[in-house]
């Protein structure tokens, strides 16, 4: 820290000398989560360098560990308390210690102490927090948290294991989002002035989410949908509520009138707010972080006009998290994949990923900490990792497959207006998986033969809010609009589980994937449902519609909720042209009632996703449990032959919309058992019609028959029908 050394002796005088202190020291961190006295002013000088606490042993170490500032009238009697018999801090009794934080990271402690047993006023507390806000940019400036074995680590490749969100792969430069200059001033010289930049800021960055939601942006990049069409008003809508909420914005203008620049008092109250609300378990509430932080970063854009900094070919943006409103930024200018540290699959911007079919993936704790300005790195959302500074040849090997991969798309793009069908003429429906107005268009760009599941719930879970019967009745319209004549399968609401709204019920479960959760909500609360099918009824509005019930678990469920359905259609005005009725096969449990069921459905979808974690017990979520269980084992083969050969016979039309779909060599053995309409999301449509239009199903069936007789106890079947794609020439 040579650089940054020598402010600090005359900053802990400074401060020891304003507040009246007689003591004022700086703990700065080190690798291994150390703490080392660095400064003091009152304490022994050479235990400068000597002390060393760990994070959360003694109160310093506490206060670093939380982030949350300790005031103690009798410091020494607090359990936490850890002497140190070289700093010579026997006689002072009160302390007072807040975290030195930058970016959301801890980068040490400031203290101040006295003899007299105290409580420290609110004022002294504010002026350490301002002047620790200060010290923080001096580290920053001096690399105070950078030792020699971080250097030499800062070289190295790393790999870091993630969820994936969204799959792909990119190969490329990094670039850090929220990476932005710091504040140039952080002590305002005329507060009113502030305040006025303030509001003007404020206006300015509310003018520009109107003008994003209301479409008066260009098209993004790299082909991508219009970011400011009506199509992602269900996710910005509700961005925007949390933009107008006044609260954060009150005490932004308190701080700038305690004296510190609009700037500085931003990143302050974005500080605390993320400090609060990463504590909180609520998924929803934590997704709400990404939205302010976004918003933060808006407001000081507007405040400072420093631009967004420019994109590479094929950059990966790494972020904490990320809000809808600057991934849609970030995509237009031309990034290639997206890594967050804090995200979840059901967050606003992982909506809007999906949408765009961006690669993301998430978790990857500690990588903010390891990336440097000039790094590389892939992005392997197939697989679920990063790998940060990656060494020649596995970057090479990367790139060969990346360039392999846009290769097959482009000639697969010569498919899209073909038929699905095997080379022996076999016909096949393949369609789509959506949940949001932006994934529309993929029915034209994909060839797809309509929508196989409509997830009614993303719409919802994007505003953070349950519609009115209008609101969903002009969604599920411009769902309708869109496919024309060709079928959309509407799901009623999927929601609980994972899937969250901040007014629902609070989840209390050991199990919640396996809870109250879906139709079993949705029959509790009748009001809720039967809301939902007046708005599919209206949207409808003479046309032809099809329903299916998720999470069915015994066939009294589904009369329930059919019957729920047709006293609604009695009084819809105009009814619908006709009306299909149809349930999810997810609980194993209605494989034994298939006679009953059948005989009231008219269709069944197989959500293959489910179906797996309940068929082996195995919460999809556990990255443990990722690989164990394989839908391509010959128990799955025998339960999705049986269902097909039943709802044959019984004339039912029978689909799978699950993952299990999507993937080529599983569609093939789907369409070899007998299943001959496949739902999936828009990258699976071309790779599947591939597949099939490149197999002769009669030469199929029997391999796939005589390796099911021989598994003999094997888990899967993967191996061996990879083994026979290959050797005729088919990619897996």
């Amino acid at each position: 820290m040579a650089s940054g050394a020598a402010p600090l002796p005359q900053l802990v005088r400074l401060v020891a000398s304003e507040l009246v202190a007689e003591v004022c020291s700086i703990y700065v961190m080190r690798p291994g989560d150390i703490l080392e006295l660095t400064a003091t002013e009152g304490l022994r000088p050479d235990a400068v360098g000597r002390t060393r606490l760990r994070v959360g042993e003694g109160i310093i170490g506490i206060v670093a560990a939380t982030g949350k500032l300790l005031n103690l009238p009798d410091a020494q009697n607090h359990p936490a308390f850890a002497y140190r018999p070289e700093t010579g801090e026997e006689p002072f009794i009160s302390l007072l210690a807040v975290p030195v934080r930058r970016a959301g990271h801890t980068m040490g402690v400031l203290a101040v102490q006295n003899r007299a047993p105290r409580s420290y006023a609110e004022d002294e507390v504010e002026v350490l927090e301002t002047v620790a806000m200060l010290l923080a940019e001096v580290l920053a400036a001096a690399g105070a948290s950078d030792g020699a074995e971080e250097g030499v680590a800062a070289t190295l490749p790393r790999r870091f294991p993630a969820s994936s969100l969204v799959p792909g792969l990119a190969v490329g430069p990094v670039v850090v989002h929220g990476s932005g200059p710091a504040p140039r001033r952080l002590l305002a010289d005329d507060p009113e002035q502030e305040l006025a930049r303030l509001s003007g800021a404020v206006k300015a960055m509310q003018r520009g989410l109107d003008e994003l939601i209301a479409g008066s942006l260009p098209p993004g990049g790299n082909g991508a949908a219009d970011p400011g069409s009506s199509a992602t008003r269900e996710v910005l809508e509700a961005y925007r509520l949390v933009a107008a909420d006044a609260g954060w914005l009150r005490r932004v203008q308190d701080v700038v009138r305690s004296g510190l620049t609009a700037e500085a008092a931003v990143n302050r109250v974005t500080g605390e707010l993320r400090d609060r609300m990463r504590r909180i378990v609520d998924p929803y509430l934590r997704e709400r972080v990404a939205d302010l932080e976004d918003l933060a970063g808006r407001l000081l854009a507007a405040l400072d006009g420093h631009a967004r900094p420019e994109v590479a070919p094929g950059a990966i943006l790494i972020a904490r998290r990320l809000g809808p409103a600057d991934l849609l930024d970030w995509h237009a200018a031309g990034i290639a994949g997206v890594a967050v540290e804090e995200g979840s699959a059901n967050g606003h911007a992982a909506i809007i990923a999906r949408a765009l079919g961006l690669p993301t993936i998430a978790g990857l704790r500690g990588v903010l900490e390891s990336v440097e300005p000039e790094d590389e790195a892939v992005l392997d959302a197939d697989e679920g990792q990063l790998i940060l500074r990656p060494e020649v040849d596995t970057k090479a090997a990367y790139r060969r497959v990346l360039e392999a991969r846009l290769a097959r798309r482009a000639e697969w793009a010569g498919l899209r207006d073909r038929p699905a069908m095997t080379r022996d003429g076999t016909k096949v429906s393949l369609m789509l998986n959506v949940g949001l107005a932006l994934e529309l268009e993929q029915l034209d760009s994909t060839g797809a033969e309509g929508i196989g599941l409509f997830r009614t719930e993303t719409v919802m879970l994007a505003r953070g809010a349950v519609l009115d019967v209008a609101e969903q009745a002009a969604v599920y319209r411009r769902v309708l609009d869109a496919a024309g004549t060709r079928p959309v399968l509407f799901r009623t609401l999927d929601l609980g589980g994972d899937k969250l709204l901040p007014d629902g019920p609070p989840q209390a479960e050991d199990n919640p994937a396996m809870g109250w959760r879906s139709l079993r909500v949705a029959l509790d609360r009748p009001g809720l449902l039967r809301r939902q099918l007046r708005a599919l009824l209206l949207a409808a509005a003479g046309r032809a519609l099809s329903v299916m019930f998720p999470m069915v678990a015994t066939v009294a469920e589904y009369r329930a909720a059919r019957a729920l359905l047709m006293a609604e259609a009695a009084r819809a005005e105009p009814a619908p042209k006709t009306l299909r009725v149809g349930t999810m096969l997810e609980v194993p449990a209605l494989m034994w009632q298939l006679p009953e069921l059948l005989a009231e459905v008219d269709f069944v979808s197989v959500g293959s996703n489910d179906l797996m974690q309940f068929l082996f017990a195995a919460d999809r979520g556990a990255p443990a449990l990722a690989a164990r269980y394989d839908v391509l084992s010959p128990p799955v083969l025998d339960l999705l032959e049986e269902l097909c050969r039943r709802a044959e016979a019984a004339g039912v039309a029978l689909s799978v919309c699950g993952e299990m779909a999507s993937r080529p060599l599983e569609a093939l053995t789907l369409v070899s058992l007998g299943y001959t309409a496949l739902s999936m999301p828009a990258l699976g449509i071309l790779p599947v019609k591939a597949m099939l239009g490149a197999t002769d199903l009669r030469a199929f069936r029997p391999v796939l028959g005589a390796m099911r007789h021989s598994a003999g106890g094997a888990p899967s079947l993967r191996e061996p029908l990879a083994a026979w794609a290959r050797e005729h020439g088919l990619e897996v």
